[in-house]
């Protein structure tokens, strides 16, 4: 039989950590983003320009979980959206 544990829900399940979600948010709000704009125009800068805000609040507020390997994954992940920026538009 398997272990009663196995089944409870953690609590809050509050287990991804910050700058997992800071890169996932990244690529899905810059993905809508770039799908939804053919052209650039004001909703494209002021959505990139909340975007970086969010980083930089994030960044300042979890600092401590910011690694070296961490924050290279983070600048890959600016350059991959980069990339992605000039693929679509």
């Amino acid at each position: 039989m398997l272990p009663e544990e196995l089944y409870n829900r953690r609590r809050n399940h509050n287990n991804t950590p910050k700058y997992a979600l800071l890169i996932i948010a990244n690529f899905v709000v810059s993905s809508v983003l770039f799908s939804l704009t053919g052209k650039l125009n004001w909703f494209f800068y002021i959505t990139v320009f909340g975007l970086a805000l969010y980083n930089y609040f994030t960044i300042r507020r979890h600092i401590h979980e910011f690694t070296k390997q961490v924050i290279i994954a983070y600048a890959l992940s600016l350059v991959a959206l980069l990339f992605f920026f000039f693929v679509t538009h």
